[in-house]
């Protein structure tokens, strides 16, 4: 048996045989179906909801977290770098305005000035002093740099209009990528010269890794023209034009999102450093940083999954129980009304047999008397008393006569027994009463039936109605079972001490095993095309579980059926109450 057949409730496969009087009056299937969706859809409905709306607030909430933490990383950030800058700016200004032009051209007052310098602020890489033609004048560093011309470079012309000039990342004469601080500084004479510093690009590169940034993260600067001014691991090198568009210049740190073929969706965080060519952008993978919310999703949709699984286990479970028990109440009320029909009719044809054995009695009483008087009259005649052919004709009528009179006698019997009355019973006899009145049947279909009796079969106390009923039962469903020629084999002995057991096996078509698990329940019949109802199985079984036995069945298809009821000595009356209701 497979796990769907197991777990399918009774109501699933049942087909109403039942005429119109008694037809069930629900569609089970139709009532489990439309309990399930109702209240499937009023109990998940409001989960379906509440977990929708928890869904999108978490989802914004945990997006709004990570915005809102690049966002005060850009801004934070850029403190530092505008600090950084700003910083050593500031000590050139100093330095400009704490020496005069003599003293700064001095290598060894230039050379103390930028060992003080990279002690104090450090990122300083070397110092120059350049005339207003563009002469470097006196320089203190790691490169060959005295008497470089700078007039025609952009970052001497910017530091000489705005007096204090912070360049982006070039090569210039060294061939090296650096940053360049430059200070003006005008002389009495109405000429003016510039402190030049070199920052160590090492320094910025450093302060922009040690960040700590959450999917797969990267902080760099770019100029306005896009160029990267520091090196990045997936963005390009320094000096090389990033794929990143240029943001718009605000005075704000601002987040914006970003899609590129080669990096998906990025949460682009920038700010404009104040009176620098440099643009801060951090940078995020969107998907990366919203892992944790990948995590809390999961969590949420399996929640969810999980109650939803549950819920309709639940109903599924709940409804099924309820349909099957409405089905077996309906079924119950069904059996009740068709075996108050059948009773009916029991009580009905008994009295019609009584009826009938009465009438014919009383005929029979006078053909018998008068074909005794007739046999007295040639018995003391002397002319008919040796007629053997005369007298053999009355023994004839005379034998009918008992014939028929053993006919109406089984019929009063039947009639007599249809109320409880437990008495003695001989089995053996009470079969072959019931195979007496299905003689012509058996006769008709050619079946061949033989009653096997335990010598020491002992007489039972039960209700013989009931034991008529049951037997009959069997052997019409056996004969119904069987073709012509069929043979049916009823054996009766003692099964132990207080039970007997009578076997009735047929050599007909047998049942199914998926058919032979429901034979007993009300209303399966194999044969509803042929009229069949369903209850002669059910109504012998409730019978004889009435008198206290057990009825069971083995059957193979093609084979045959062999019903096996066990009864008990001794029939125990059930005592009803008479208690008043309430």
């Amino acid at each position: 048996m497979s796990l769907l057949e197991k777990i399918r409730p009774k109501f699933w496969d049942y087909q109403d045989v039942s005429s119109d009087t008694y037809r069930g009056q629900f569609n089970f299937r139709r009532i489990w179906l439309i309990t399930i969706l109702l209240t499937a859809g009023v109990t998940l409905f409001p989960l379906i909801f509440v977990t929708s709306m928890d869904y999108r607030v978490t989802q914004q909430s945990i997006k709004s977290e990570v915005m809102l933490r690049t966002a005060r990383l850009v801004s934070n950030t850029r403190r530092a770098v505008t600090f950084f800058l700003d910083e050593r700016k500031l000590a050139l200004d100093f330095v400009i305005h704490d020496n005069s032009y003599e003293e700064l051209l001095r290598p060894e007052r230039l050379s103390a000035i930028l060992k003080n310098l990279k002690a104090s602020y450090g990122g300083f890489s070397d110092l120059g002093v350049i005339d207003a033609g563009g002469y470097q004048q006196t320089y203190v560093g790691p490169y060959q740099l005295e008497g470089k011309n700078y007039v025609d470079q952009d970052w001497f012309k910017k530091a000489v209009n705005r007096g204090i000039y912070i360049s982006d990342v070039f090569l210039g004469y060294r061939h090296v990528p650096h940053i360049v601080v430059a200070v003006r500084k005008d002389m009495a004479d109405g000429s003016f010269f510039l402190l030049r510093a070199t920052i160590d690009l090492k320094m910025f590169n450093d302060l922009l890794s040690s960040l700590e940034i959450s999917g797969r993260g990267e902080a760099f600067l770019m100029n306005g023209q896009g160029v990267l001014q520091t090196p990045t691991t997936g963005y390009g090198k320094v000096l090389e034009k990033t794929s990143i568009p240029v943001p718009a210049y605000d005075e704000h740190s601002r987040l914006r999102e970003v899609e590129l073929p080669q990096h998906g969706e990025l949460l682009a965080g920038y700010a404009y450093i104040e009176d620098t060519p440099f643009i801060l952008m951090i940078v995020v993978n969107k998907e990366q940083a919203l892992m944790h919310w990948k995590y809390t999703r999961g969590q949420i949709l399996g929640i969810a999954l999980g109650s939803v699984v549950v819920i309709l286990v639940f109903i599924l479970g709940m409804v099924t129980f309820l349909v099957n028990n409405l089905f077996i109440a309906d079924q119950r009320r069904l059996l009740a009304l068709h075996s108050l029909e059948y009773s009916n009719k029991m009580a009905t044809i008994g009295r019609l047999a009584a009826g009938v054995a009465h009438e014919i009695n009383n005929p029979l009483a006078v053909i018998n008397e008068k074909a005794g008087l007739i046999k007295d009259i040639f018995t003391i005649s002397p002319k008919y008393e040796k007629d053997e052919r005369l007298l053999g004709q009355v023994d004839s009528i005379q034998k009918s006569v008992e014939r028929a009179a053993a006919v109406t006698h089984r019929l009063l019997g039947f009639a007599r027994h249809v109320a409880l009355k437990i008495q003695p019973i001989n089995l053996d006899n009470l079969i072959h009463e019931v195979l007496g009145f299905l003689g012509k049947e058996a006769a008709r279909l050619s079946i061949d039936v033989t009653v096997t009796s335990a010598e020491d079969l002992p007489v039972i106390q039960s209700d013989l109605g009931k034991l008529q009923q049951i037997f009959l039962n069997i052997v019409n469903n056996a004969f119904e079972a069987m073709k012509e020629g069929g043979r049916l084999i009823i054996t009766s002995e003692p099964l132990d001490k207080q039970h007997v057991a009578v076997k009735i096996a047929d050599n007909g078509c047998g049942i199914s095993p998926n058919d032979l698990k429901r034979v007993f329940d009300p209303f399966f019949s194999t044969k509803t095309s042929r009229g069949g109802t369903g209850l002669g199985l059910s109504i012998t079984y409730g019978l004889v579980k009435e008198i206290g036995g057990e009825i069971s069945v083995q059957s193979e298809v093609g084979q045959g059926t062999t019903f096996t009821v066990i009864l008990p000595l001794v029939m125990k009356e059930k005592v009803q109450d008479a208690r008043p209701a309430g």
